[in-house]
């Protein structure tokens, strides 16, 4: 691809709800733009986005993808996103280097949950959006029932640009709202003609209540329109293009991706009133004890940032960048001050899908991918040495759903560790970490899918094939009264022997107080320097397992007496002697078993609260309370055992349509009850 200047790019993502037809989409896009010589199509498994083997088995895409193209003078790197809610990781990513979020819209469902759910995400990030109505041509299509909800959900700022002509089988082009001129296709070549006579009426209303809300955001425009002086097409469309940039406006357009109708059309509004890199806010960035603001300007000092990282097991790593500032150069230096790397960029390419077209200097404002940057991961940013300035990273969801992994065979345990760490690499979504007191190596994801398709890809991509099991619940143990204990450790079998007593005495101390040793001898009953070792040995069986194999918490342990041979008595005979002491009073002081508590806060539809609420207290929750959140919906805390809310993620998007959300942290420790400790494992 030839050098672009930064007021020719365009960065936009397409968004939407799975199954509106993004990636179907981006081909039609590409195909109408020349930059393919075939339409791929995703039930085949053959489209540019989706080049995934995962992506192309489960029919979805499960990751983004960058596909740019030509249009009109213009370059669009069009990012294609997840529509799953699993994956709106990518969806993120994707929203913090795009300039236009492009919403797919389906004419048939209409807006569904996951849009709602991204439009908040690019509304807090400052995403300008518009939206696209996709599959007009399909049976029980509706444009107006489409255009009625998006201004129900998403405010007074939607405009129509377009209005459709004909319906389902009959749609076959598109009316222009800002000319006043039709768009019919006939095997995708379009013909300019007249607005038909039965939509005449119907589009000068719908005509005019467009040109009142583009005039509105001109004082000057609108004071001419008030005393009868129409604006031009182009001061029409170049107020508009502020209202997009500014994230006020909203506009709509339509077409079918499947059909080929009006794809032009979109292609030409994104250039035409879609923001350049230039049009958006300066990027804050964190420089020293600061910020400073960085503007795309190709003369300025060169920084990028990694939004995406693709892990090849043949290639290595893919690095996929937006130039914020400067021109890059192929063989440049540049600076990661978080792994404090010196980076060389030996190959710069422009990536279409799975394809890589080398390119040799990237601009301000463009993206890129680079592969084999030893030491740098997603989120990180790269700027000359001497500059330690860092972009905000990514914000990934937190993780609500964790299954434990274990290795299928003995030859894959060592790989297993090395993949994890890989695919969490190319998947910041996903956590790995290993529990030291369940000893379980857990994966944490945004859900069922995004576990279980990490999975596959372990298998397919570093040959590691793993198990899933139920996630343990770290329960711990505690005493209620107080037990007095005489360890007696006495070993002989020739030689020298083995002697120690220890006298222990248990108390309980409030919840989350840990540990105490009290030393209480006196008259040398134990030597000095062999009292730590009882201490040991009661730490020693704490941390091993209680009655029940729980590590034991909250509990002091006064050493008060003991018995010591001047000859056989060692570390090892206390160490042990207060091992045998604390293991005995303990089973006298009243031993309870302790279950973890986290603190949840549920985000739902008020009118879905009742429902969630019985549910909270049906897995033994203590609702604290509730408040509004952002967009009518109420925000409820409970206290929940953490047991209860291990499958909570599946549970809660099931109850409300996917329209619930949720975040979990520990809390505290408190008492299980007696008739659940019965149907714990015991120590034996």
């Amino acid at each position: 691809m030839e050098a672009v200047t930064p007021d020719r790019i365009r960065n936009v993502a397409l968004v939407g709800h799975g199954g509106s037809g993004k990636t179907t989409l981006a081909e039609a896009l590409l195909f109408e733009a020349g930059a393919i010589t075939r339409r791929g199509r995703v039930e085949d498994g053959n489209t540019v986005c989706d080049f995934d083997p995962e992506e192309q088995v489960h029919g979805l895409s499960l990751s983004l993808s960058v596909a740019p193209f030509r249009w009109k003078g213009h370059k669009v790197n069009l990012i294609d996103t997840p529509g799953y809610a699993d994956f709106v990781g990518d969806v993120a990513a994707a929203l913090t280097v795009a300039d236009l979020a492009v919403f797919v819209v389906s004419a048939v469902e209409g807006v569904e949950v996951q849009t709602e759910a991204i439009w908040r995400l690019a509304a807090r990030l400052g995403v300008p959006r518009m939206v696209f109505v996709n599959k007009l041509d399909r049976e029980r299509a509706s444009f107006p029932r489409v255009l009625e909800q998006l201004r129900d959900r998403f405010g007074a700022g939607v405009a129509p640009l377009e209005l459709p002509i004909g319906e389902e089988a009959a749609f076959h082009g598109v009316a222009d709202l800002l000319t006043d001129t039709a768009f019919t296709y006939d095997g995708g070549s379009a013909t300019r003609g007249e607005i038909p006579d039965e939509m005449e009426a119907q589009e000068h209303e719908v005509h005019d209540n467009l040109v009142e809300g583009i005039v509105v955001a001109d004082d000057a425009l609108l004071e001419r329109y008030l005393e009868g002086d129409i604006p031009s097409f182009e001061e029409l469309e170049h107020t508009l293009a502020h209202g997009v940039a500014a994230a006020q406006v909203f506009p709509v357009v339509c077409g079918s991706a499947a059909a080929d109708v009006a794809i032009d059309r979109l292609a030409d509004f994104v250039c035409e009133i879609g923001p350049a890199p230039a049009d958006r806010p300066p990027v804050t960035v964190a420089a020293g004890d600061g910020t400073v603001e960085v503007s795309p300007d190709p003369a300025g000092d060169p920084l990028a940032f990694v939004f995406k990282t693709i892990a090849d097991p043949y290639v290595g790593h893919i690095s996929l960048l937006k130039v914020l500032s400067g021109t890059i150069r192929q063989d440049d230096h540049l600076f990661n001050s978080r792994s404090h790397t010196d980076e060389r960029l030996h190959s710069l390419s422009s990536m279409r899908g799975r394809e890589q077209e080398p390119v040799s200097e990237v601009v301000a404002g463009d993206l890129l991918a680079v592969a084999k940057l030893s030491g740098t991961e997603t989120g990180d940013t790269l700027a000359p040495k001497g500059t330690p300035v860092t972009v905000p990273p990514v914000v990934q969801p937190p993780p609500v759903l964790s299954v434990a992994i274990v290795a299928r065979s003995q030859a894959d345990e060592e790989k297993v560790a090395t993949a994890l760490h890989k695919i969490a690499e190319e998947d910041p979504a996903l956590v790995v970490e290993r529990d030291d007191e369940t000893h379980q190596t857990l994966l944490r994801g945004a859900g069922e899918t995004h576990l279980n398709i990490t999975i596959e890809r372990l298998k397919r991509k570093y040959g590691v094939e793993v198990d899933s099991e139920p996630v343990r619940v770290a329960y711990r143990e505690t005493i209620t009264g107080s037990a007095e204990a005489e360890g007696k450790h006495k070993k002989q079998s020739g030689g020298r022997g083995q002697y120690g007593v220890a006298s222990v005495r248990l108390e309980p101390l409030e919840r989350g107080a840990g540990f105490e040793f009290v030393d209480a001898i006196v008259g040398g009953a134990i030597p000095r320097g062999l009292i730590p070792s009882v201490d040991k040995g009661i730490q020693e069986t704490m941390a091993s397992g209680g009655l029940r194999g729980f590590p034991v918490v909250d509990v002091r342990a006064t050493c008060f007496d003991g018995k010591f041979h001047a000859v056989d008595s060692d570390e090892m005979s206390f160490k042990m002697a207060g091992r045998l002491a604390f293991r005995e009073a303990m089973a006298e002081a009243g031993p309870v078993v302790l279950e973890p508590v986290s603190r949840i806060e549920v985000t739902v539809p008020a009118e879905q609260l009742g429902d969630v609420m019985g549910d909270l207290n049906a897995r033994r929750g203590r609702v604290q309370g509730s408040d509004s959140g952002e967009d009518g919906d109420t925000v409820v805390v409970a206290l929940v055992p953490t047991s209860e809310i291990l499958r909570y993620a599946i549970d809660l998007r099931s109850m409300t349509g996917g329209r619930g959300r949720f975040t979990a942290e520990h809390d505290h420790y408190d008492l299980l009850p007696d008739h659940l400790v019965a149907g714990l494992p015991s120590e034996e």
